[in-house]
């Protein structure tokens, strides 16, 4: 079992950043890779960004939203088993509850979930 730790939502005006960050408590290591989900009221669930673990680096190929390529970006801390999404520019419709999960495989739906955190973007 992999427990997930959430943290950095928060109220942010339009055009504001943040910054969410996810610990894992074990080793990233021992998972294929790691993102972000979110979740708008009356929304369905939807991918935001992942990020594979692979080799010793902090990096690893990455995908994107298309509503949210060049305005966030995922990255990971090896050393601190977690990742970071930030989010620059944000908008109104950014606003959601998000969550951070992970995956033993490259494909395939997640294996683990964090609690969510929420992030409100508003004037």
């Amino acid at each position: 079992q992999v427990q997930l730790v959430e943290s950095g939502g928060g109220l942010v005006q339009p055009g504001g950043s943040l910054r969410l960050f996810c610990a894992a408590s074990k080793s990233i290591f021992t998972l294929a890779a790691m993102g972000w989900y979110r979740q708008a009221p009356g929304k369905e669930r939807e991918l935001v960004a992942t990020i594979t673990i692979d080799g010793s680096t902090n990096y690893g190929s990455t995908n994107y939203a298309e509503s949210v390529k060049g305005r966030f970006t995922i990255f990971r801390d090896n050393a601190r088993n977690s990742v970071y999404l930030q989010m620059d520019s944000l908008k109104a419709e950014d606003t959601a509850v998000y969550y951070c999960y992970a995956r033993m495989s490259l494909r395939g739906t997640p294996d683990y979930w964090g609690q969510g955190t929420r992030v409100t973007v508003s004037s």
